[in-house]
């Protein structure tokens, strides 16, 4: 069936490369990177030509078929002995986000399956990934809207939506669905220090799309909880502990804690992938530290006092017990704990 408000697509693989729309350009100019090896994706996910978790870790598969179709050519019969330095070079690009570790995996087991050439085998893998996120994601999006209820508006935070998936979006998707289904009036967007996801990207995507949309800057969203203009909060996860804390863009936490003080639900939307049961809390989870220019400077320009020390990671923790719904492709979970955490995993919902 055909999905509404679904045209955007950041990550396309056309003419035996990978094509990235460079998200940084964004909204101002769109602009596809065509790129031909592991090294050159690496590089992109890094720089945040591409980012959100499952876009990542798309762009990833994709980039071993490039390595495995470089290392083949080089060596047919050692390829497999030397593509784990390519490996390696994708696998550290991003840190938290663990998407980008579980498609790497993905693609290992493919390599170990492949005979003779591989590119055959692990480009169909690579797209089976892709076309598995975007159908978990308009899953989820059915699964989350039916939970919004009566017709309001929805708070959200960051850049979920095509951009940062495959298409169709985790927390976008859900805010699709909704709208479609009449019951997203309207979505304030934080702006989302300090890259701007939210301005640049969020707004952007609902624009586009026909959905209406009002920026506000990341502080002013407890004004709008006590104004009582929104019923749900709605966010994604770049990574989830077993015991269901949530890793997700810096700044989601004190919406979570502001949302829970005005009796705002909050809903995280991911896909099963981004669960890591191997870390028990939220306190295991790897924060990622960027650069301190991206606090410092704006669009090149200097933008706070010379001298300043800079605190900059990328992403804050949720605990789980701020998060009233889960949803992900394998179901909903009302109140995540570690106990409801397992059964989802073990497919018992």
């Amino acid at each position: 069936m055909p999905y509404a408000h679904d045209a955007v697509r950041a990550v396309v693989w056309r003419e035996n490369a990978l094509e990235l729309l460079d998200q940084r350009l964004l909204p101002t100019v769109e602009r596809y990177r065509r790129l031909a090896n592991a090294v050159d994706v690496a590089r992109a996910i890094r720089d945040m030509v591409v980012r959100g978790a499952p876009a990542i870790g798309i762009a990833a598969a994709y980039g071993v078929v490039l390595a495995a179709r470089a290392r083949y050519a080089e060596d047919p019969e050692r390829w497999r002995l030397v593509i784990g330095s390519d490996l390696a070079t994708l696998a550290a690009a991003r840190p938290t986000a663990v998407n980008l570790c579980w498609a790497l995996r993905r693609m290992e087991r493919a390599i170990a399956r492949s005979s003779g050439d591989p590119v055959v085998d692990l480009l169909a893998e690579a797209r089976a990934i892709h076309e598995e996120d975007i159908a978990a994601n308009r899953r989820m999006g059915q699964l989350g809207a039916a939970l919004l209820g009566e017709r309001g508006a929805v708070l959200t935070h960051c850049n979920t939506g095509s951009l940062a998936t495959g298409g169709y979006g985790t927390a976008l998707g859900v805010i699709r669905e909704g709208h479609a289904a009449g019951r997203v009036a309207r979505v304030y967007a934080d702006e989302t220090r300090p890259w701007l996801q939210g301005a640049r990207l969020t707004a952007w995507e609902l624009v586009r799309e026909g959905i209406p949309v009002t920026l506000l800057a990341d502080g002013a969203a407890a004004a709008l909880m006590r104004e009582d203009k929104v019923r749900w909060a709605i966010v994604g996860a770049d990574r989830i502990a077993a015991n269901g804390d949530v890793a997700n863009k810096i700044g989601t936490y004190h919406l979570a804690v502001a949302a829970r003080y005005h009796a705002v639900r909050f809903m995280v939307v991911a896909p099963s992938s981004t669960v890591d049961m191997s870390l028990a809390s939220g306190a295991d989870i790897p924060i990622e530290q960027r650069a301190a220019e991206e606090l410092l400077t704006l669009g090149g320009q200097p933008v706070a006092a010379a001298g300043a020390e800079v605190w900059n990671p990328s992403f804050d923790v949720t605990p789980a017990e701020l998060v009233d719904a889960l949803v992900t492709e394998r179901g909903v979970v009302l109140a995540p704990d570690g106990e409801k955490i397992a059964r989802l995993m073990a497919g018992d919902r």
